[in-house]
């Protein structure tokens, strides 16, 4: 996909569950227009809430690892022992349409898409100022069981190890600064210089 004939770009946000990050992309969808937020395919269940095609795509295990045999998608990873994967084909549909393209994604994910998209990719990690702050809210989000919320604890650990692999990172201690701060991430990846863009950009200002 690296040839993808596209005005359009992409967004890539990680970081611990419980970091704040589904909170700061709803900001983004509520106040920054022609953006696509890609809604990932998961086989784990559905939490009281939330909304089918909104929140993710629940499907079964089964269903899950056909795709991934039949080159379904962009990328895909077993995250706490269930599946998380992208559909090529709606993230295709909507650069080739000039949208932006946001992604809530674990780092293997980021990875992945980092590989093949490189050149029209801007990656942001966000995080809590310290372990304790996610552990808190964590707690008192109240979604997750003891045992969750451990697992949830350890994979943060081994997401920071990740962190200098990102373009930028927020530290999400006051929301309304952490929302500021990736707004401007957002505009400055719409005006970043493509490879894919230039030549074209070059012959019509010549012309």
């Amino acid at each position: 996909m690296n040839d993808l004939n596209t005005t359009g770009s992409i967004v890539l946000i990680s970081g611990p569950s419980g970091a704040g990050k589904s909170s700061l992309v709803g900001e983004l969808e509520k106040n920054i227009n022609n953006i696509y937020f890609s809604v990932s395919v998961t086989t784990r269940k559905m939490r009281k809430g939330e909304i089918e095609g909104v929140d993710y795509h629940f499907v079964s295990k089964d269903e899950f690892e056909k795709d991934i045999a039949n080159g379904m998608f962009l990328e895909w990873a077993e995250v706490h022992g269930n599946y998380y994967g992208t559909s090529i084909k709606y993230t295709t549909d909507a650069l080739k349409a000039g949208k932006q393209v946001l992604f809530d994604i674990d780092v293997q994910g980021h990875e992945q898409i980092k590989k093949k998209l490189k050149d029209i990719t801007t990656s942001v990690f966000i995080t809590t100022p310290t372990l304790k702050d996610l552990q808190t809210r964590l707690l008192k989000r109240g979604t997750d069981s003891s045992e969750q919320i451990k697992k949830r604890i350890q994979n943060a650990k081994n997401e920071l190890s990740y962190m200098k692999e990102y373009d930028y990172f927020i530290v999400n201690d006051d929301f309304e600064i952490a929302k500021r701060q990736l707004f401007c991430i957002v505009e400055v990846a719409k005006i970043k210089t493509l490879s894919i863009n230039i030549d074209k950009f070059i012959k019509i200002w010549s012309s």
